[in-house]
């Protein structure tokens, strides 16, 4: 059963409905896998066994009976722990709440057993998603498959670990100011931020409700879109792979400025195999990165702290140190401050939306350096220079893929799109893939 742990969803589908796979074969050999890999890199903090087991029971006895179970039939799908799974103990990464078993689960994931998908356990997560790894947490940090010694990046850390690890080929994460696309950049795979709206985010832990985003990690992009799409509550999915001959693409360059030069150089060629493959290619002037900072931390900060104020009250012991650091931050805004953001954040919108109207699509990078070493968080959070905020300031959609590697880490590309041309930015990232061998490499094991 292993050779079908390695193969896309799309595959493992057509095995299931064909007869040569069955549901409850590829969860045993996906818990064994688990098993075997998860104690070296800490993604799955609760694996529910027997309710994957029993939930594919179900799906092969509806494959027996000649019924369509779903889209997603039988594939096995981790949820981070921010994310309401019934049945499953939710701690959000922190010590501040009881891990009680949801009584309901969030609206995706709902959607996803809908799908006939499987949930087979939750994954890690930074503290409430609000910092960066830390040994005061309820379980210890995710580690990055390309190397054990590096983080996965986050706060969709786990995610990141169980997909680029082959121990699940899809996952569920969230993403408020980049936390689908640094850990997709940093592991090697691929991880999208749907248009905001699009993809509902009840029963999940919110951390600023103006810029929080749920979406999928997978390993390729037609597995994203998949995903994406039972998500979205699309009835069909969008199609990776379409060509970019005579598409407009605008490469943010100015953007790399202070990057990794091995980072800048897999920018560069990823540009230039774009036009190799047809595409028009034009550096274009973006706002100033810092004015996006600006509006989204301030958002951020102030949400975050109105929605932890009350446990903060209750519970404050129990917050680790880089969490309560981070939230009481938010305490030095004003309304105004907020008021000014809002305002700020519409006006950027705006410009991207005219850059956009020239270009179908705009490319930069995910993040300005590969994945960092745990040695370099031993005094508490540490700066790790990302593009992705932006994005979760205006809406727009964004897909982080990789598009190089620098001394076995892997690169992000990142990729943007108007507002709800999701499916097209899956068709862009699934060409790009096309383009070169990237995403075919896979971490040793």
């Amino acid at each position: 059963m292993t050779e079908f742990l390695d193969r896309d969803i799309a595959d493992q589908g057509a095995a299931l409905r064909g007869g040569q796979l069955r549901a409850i074969d590829l969860i045993e050999a996906t818990l064994a896998r688990i098993g075997q890999r998860n104690p070296a890199l800490n993604a799955f903090v609760h694996v529910d066994a027997d309710g994957a087991r029993h939930a594919a029971r179900m799906v092969d006895d509806a494959l027996q009976r000649g019924e369509d179970p779903g889209p997603l039939a039988g594939i096995p799908i981790a949820v981070k722990d921010l994310i309401d799974v019934r049945g499953m103990p939710g701690w959000c990464g922190s010590k501040a709440l009881d891990p009680v078993p949801a009584t309901s689960d969030a609206r995706i994931v709902a959607q996803l057993r809908r799908a006939g998908a499987i949930i087979i356990g939750k994954v890690a997560t930074y503290e409430f998603a609000l910092t960066g790894p830390a040994w005061d947490q309820p379980y210890p940090p995710a580690r990055n498959p390309w190397n054990p010694a590096h983080i996965t990046g986050g706060s969709s850390s786990g995610s990141a670990a169980a997909v680029a690890g082959g121990m699940v080929r899809v996952a569920i994460g969230t993403d408020t100011g980049g936390s689908i696309r640094s850990p997709a950049s940093y592991c090697g795979i691929v991880g999208l931020k749907p248009t905001a709206g699009l993809v509902p985010t009840g029963g999940i832990h919110p951390l600023s409700v103006t810029l929080d985003h749920a979406g999928p990690l997978a390993a390729s992009a037609a597995e994203a879109a998949m995903l994406f799409g039972v998500l979205a509550g699309n009835d069909a999915p969008p199609r990776p792979g379409q060509p970019v001959r005579g598409m407009r693409i605008g490469f943010a360059r100015g953007w790399l400025a202070g990057a990794q030069p091995t980072v800048v150089a897999a920018l560069d060629d990823a540009a230039s195999q774009f036009s190799l493959a047809g595409a028009s290619i034009s550096v274009i002037e973006m706002p100033d990165y810092d004015l996006f900072e600006a509006a989204g931390c301030v958002i951020l900060q102030a949400e975050a702290l109105s929605e932890h104020l009350d446990r903060l009250a209750s519970h404050y012991d129990r917050y680790g140190i880089d969490a309560r650091r981070n939230l009481l931050t938010g305490a030095v805004l004003q309304p105004e401050d907020l008021a000014a953001a809002h305002r700020l954040a519409a006006r950027l919108a705006r410009d991207v939306d005219d850059i956009l109207g020239g270009c179908d699509a705009i490319i930069t990078a995910t993040t300005l350096q590969t994945a960092p070493a745990f040695d370099d968080f031993g005094d508490g959070a540490a700066w790790t220079p990302m593009r992705t905020l932006p994005f979760n300031v205006t809406g727009h959609p964004a897909i982080s893929l990789p598009c190089g590697f620098a001394e076995g880490l892997p690169i992000g590309l990142q990729i943007i799109a108007r507002r709800g041309q999701d499916a097209m930015l899956c068709r862009i990232a699934g060409a790009f893939e096309g383009l070169t061998a990237h995403s075919l490499i896979r971490p040793p094991r």
